[in-house]
């Protein structure tokens, strides 16, 4: 991906690294698109943030199109938002969203999957320990749970009103 820049709108873009990380701590969906065979799919999951990696963590269902279009391209756009609504009488929308690049793998190891869980759970619940301790009551549902992690490469924010 090339630099990029907003050249009709350049007073709404979102700058602040501060603002950006506030918008990913703040959102609970990202809508992922996905590429194969130049066949283009999107969907949307509920994630959790990690500042540390500047990743977002998801799960998933173990057989599915999404699985399989990252099996085939890793590579994926995506965006979150957040969406103060539409602004009647005046043809406008609140909003701030963001655009980013990144890639995307299917976690295997058991501890990497219990530490993507880990920070979903924190990213989505106010009170997690009734499912952090079902998934650690059994290692099994850790196998058959699958956990994506998505490192983000450049991320672009812009927002209205």
């Amino acid at each position: 991906m090339g630099k990029y820049h907003m050249s009709n709108r350049p007073n709404r873009e979102i700058k602040s690294e501060e603002q950006i990380i506030e918008l990913l701590e703040k959102g609970k969906y990202v809508t992922i698109s996905l590429c194969k065979d130049s066949q283009p799919y999107i969907v949307t999951l509920s994630y959790g943030y990690d500042k540390d990696t500047n990743s977002l963590y998801m799960h998933c269902a173990k057989n599915g199109l999404k699985l399989d279009f990252i099996r085939a391209n890793a590579k994926a756009c995506d965006t979150v938002i957040e969406d103060g609504g539409y602004i009647y009488n005046e043809c406008g929308h609140w909003y701030k969203s963001l655009v980013l690049w990144g890639e995307i793998s299917i976690l295997t190891n058991t501890d990497e999957k219990r530490k993507g869980m880990e920070i979903i759970l924190n990213h989505l619940e106010t009170d997690n320990d009734f499912i952090k301790k079902k998934l650690d009551s059994d290692i099994k549902l850790y196998q058959d749970l699958v956990v994506l992690k998505y490192v983000i490469n450049e991320i672009h924010g812009k927002s209205g009103r």
